[in-house]
């Protein structure tokens, strides 16, 4: 079944997490606790060490939430780029998952995207009644330099991630961690001169095919994949019937790879409904977050994309559908 989780962008408790809890929102999708010391004072250590992500998830619990998923990584663009210095960076993962299998911390969502994170060229442009969405142009780098370590090439990526694979699937599967690979956010290649090639369906088949191994899954972003595809539901079935889906973030953009903009969930051009039913039927066991949301006036954010009312708006809307068709 779908699992309603949210994110937890401060390490720290603060209103969100009350605000959160209080509405029926359970679960919890953490960030590392970069900077964090032990209960003694001692200096700090690693924020994938035991120590710190111990601390998390009591200050998580105590807050009446379950952490079920990491979306944050130690460093890896050394692993990415298959670079030197990528044995240190394979450690350092490896430490995170076996932490993560003796915490209970389920799903570990990465992504493969070198140099160039996921990107917005604008966080201020007007959505409906003039609230505040983010939006991708990739004409605002028409112009500009390409990103440094540019040229690389996707062949180059394809390598490191199967050798990164062969490596951290057979960890996760001894820690219980399931490895969820978040698509190229925009789905473009190359970007600033960087490949990129988490960027369509069928690179995950391929990415399934290096590993076959269950745990080796899928963070599916639906505002990425449905710039994918023209049927979302029916790449939901496909990898859902799989048991690929790992991790979900539910969100909606109008638009193109080359440029979109962010909407609200009950006003972009995909069947929110038609979505959360194809992964009820489909048997996926995944949580789900939203994602993304816009700005309502009067809002306050700490992130782009994560405001606080907007955020309200979007996790009542999917308690609705989640209640509307598990009745059915």
């Amino acid at each position: 079944m779908l699992r309603l989780a949210e994110i937890l962008l401060e390490p720290r408790p603060d209103a969100t997490w009350a605000q959160l809890r209080q509405i029926g929102v359970e679960e919890a999708v953490g960030v590392l606790p970069r900077g964090a010391t032990d209960w003694r004072g001692h200096a700090a250590e690693p924020p994938w060490a035991y120590g710190p992500l111990a601390l998390l998830r009591r200050a998580v619990e105590d807050a009446g939430l379950r952490l079920t998923v990491l979306e944050d990584n130690p460093p890896m663009d050394r692993l990415r780029l298959g670079a030197p210095g990528r044995e240190e960076e394979l450690e350092h993962v490896l430490e995170l998952l076996r932490n993560m299998g003796r915490l209970g911390i389920e799903v570990l969502c990465y992504n493969w995207m070198a140099i160039v994170p996921w990107s917005r060229t604008s966080t201020a442009l007007t959505g409906r009644g003039g609230a505040s969405v983010s939006g991708f142009d990739l004409a605002a780098w028409a112009d500009g330099p390409d990103a440094p370590e540019a040229p690389v090439e996707e062949d180059a990526l394809w390598e490191s991630l199967a050798w990164f694979l062969e490596r951290a699937v057979p960890v996760a599967e001894e820690a219980g961690v399931r490895l969820a690979l978040h698509p190229d956010d925009p789905p473009l290649s190359p970007l600033r001169g960087i490949g990129r090639i988490i960027r369509s369906l069928d690179a995950y088949d391929r990415v399934f095919a290096l590993q076959p191994s269950p745990v080796n899954g899928m963070a599916l972003c639906q505002g990425n994949v449905c710039l994918m595809t023209d049927d979302l539901p029916a790449a939901i079935r496909r990898f859902g019937s799989q048991g690929r889906i790992h991790f979900v973030h539910f969100r909606d953009v109008r638009g193109t790879p080359e440029r979109f903009v962010e909407t609200f969930v009950d006003e972009g051009p995909t069947d929110m409904a038609a979505c959360v039913r194809a992964y009820l039927e489909s048997g996926v066991e995944a949580p789900l977050r939203t994602d993304h949301s816009p700005a309502l006036a009067g809002d306050s954010w700490s992130v782009p994309g994560y405001p606080t009312l907007g955020r309200l708006h979007a996790v009542g809307y999917v308690q609705g559908l989640l209640a509307a068709l598990n009745s059915k």
